[in-house]
C-alpha cells in the first residue's frame, strides 16, 4: 500500500421529515433527513502502527467490517477531521461511522457495499441517510430505506444551533407517543412532502418541511422556533426546518437570499442571542 486513504460523508441539517411512516397505533419512526455540505473525513496513512482516534461507535464499527470481511488491519496511523458538532442533530455520529467504513473500504480496495454498512449501523445506533448521495424515506430504528427520493431538490439555509444536546434514545418514548397523537396529521405531512419531491417542486417540500417541524414543536421545543416562524414572511423564506431530536432551527430559501437579505438574517439571529450559519442542503 502506498499513499493516505480517505472516507467522507456528508452530515445533516436535521430533518425535513420525523414523524410516523404512517398513523397507528405503534408508529416505525420515519425520516427524511436534509443533507449538508458539511463533513466527517477519516484518513489513514500506511507506516508505523499507531492507536486509532476513532470514537467508540467508529471503533465498533471498523470491528463489525473486519470481522464481516475476516481481514486484519495493516499498520498505519488514523486522523480525523469534522465539521459537524455532536449532539445537536446533524448526524455526526453515523457519518463518523460511514467514514470510516468508507476509509476501510478503501483501503482493502473493496466496494463499499451498501447493505453491509447498514448492517453494522443496525448493530450500533438508529442513523440517518447519510450512507445514500440523494435524498430518502428512511426507517432510522429498522434501517431500511423506504424510498430513495432523488437528488432533485436542493435549498440554502440561515440557521442556529441552540445550546446544548439532545440524546436520541432518552426521547423516543415521549416522540412515540406524541406520534400516535398527531399520526393523521403526520401522514397527510408526509405525502405532501413526497408529492412535492416527485414534482421536484421545492417549495411544496418546504411547506410539509415547516408542517413537520411545528408538529415537533409541540414535543421536543425548540427556544427560538415560535419567533422564527413568525418572521419567515418577513425574510422571504420558503419554510422553515429543524433538527427534530436536536438543537438546530433556521430557514429554507430555493432561491439563494442576497447579501442585504443575509446581513438582516444574522441581525435577527443575533437578537436572539444566537450566531447565524449559512449552508446549502440538499442538492439540486
Amino acid at each position: 500500500m502506498r499513499g493516505v486513504v480517505s472516507g467522507v460523508c456528508h452530515g445533516t441539517l436535521g430533518e425535513l421529515y420525523q414523524g410516523p411512516l404512517r398513523a397507528g397505533p405503534d408508529p416505525d419512526i420515519a425520516v427524511i433527513s436534509f443533507p449538508v455540505d458539511r463533513h466527517s473525513r477519516v484518513h489513514f496513512t500506511p507506516g508505523p502502527a499507531q492507536p486509532l482516534p476513532l470514537g467508540e461507535k467508529s471503533l465498533t464499527a471498523a470491528r463489525l467490517f473486519l470481522e464481516h470481511h475476516g481481514l486484519s488491519l495493516p499498520p498505519g496511523t488514523w486522523t480525523t477531521h469534522s465539521d459537524l458538532p455532536v449532539g445537536v442533530g446533524m448526524a455526526s455520529s453515523t457519518a463518523d461511522i460511514v467514514a470510516t467504513l468508507r476509509c476501510l473500504s478503501g483501503i482493502f480496495s473493496l466496494p463499499c457495499d451498501t447493505d453491509v454498512v447498514l448492517g453494522i449501523l443496525a448493530a450500533i445506533e438508529r442513523s440517518d441517510s447519510v450512507f445514500l448521495d440523494e435524498f430518502a424515506l428512511h426507517l432510522s430504528g429498522r434501517h431500511r430505506v423506504v424510498r430513495r427520493l432523488g437528488t432533485d431538490i436542493g435549498f440554502h439555509t440561515a440557521y442556529v444551533i441552540e445550546p446544548g444536546t439532545v440524546d436520541t434514545a432518552a426521547v423516543t418514548s415521549p416522540l412515540l407517543e406524541h406520534y400516535r397523537r398527531r399520526g393523521e396529521e403526520y401522514e397527510q405531512c408526509l405525502t405532501d412532502l413526497l408529492k412535492g419531491f416527485a414534482c421536484g417542486d421545492a417549495a411544496a417540500v418546504a411547506r410539509a418541511a415547516t408542517t413537520s417541524a411545528v408538529l415537533s414543536q409541540e414535543v421536543l421545543p425548540k427556544a427560538t422556533f415560535d419567533r422564527v416562524l413568525a418572521h419567515r414572511e418577513r425574510f422571504g423564506a420558503d419554510g422553515v426546518f429543524v433538527a427534530h431530536t436536536g438543537c438546530l432551527t433556521g430557514y429554507l430559501f430555493a432561491r439563494r437570499p442576497g447579501s442585504r437579505v443575509r446581513s438582516e438574517l444574522s441581525a435577527f439571529f443575533r437578537s436572539l442571542g444566537h450566531q447565524c450559519s449559512f449552508a446549502q442542503g440538499g442538492y439540486g
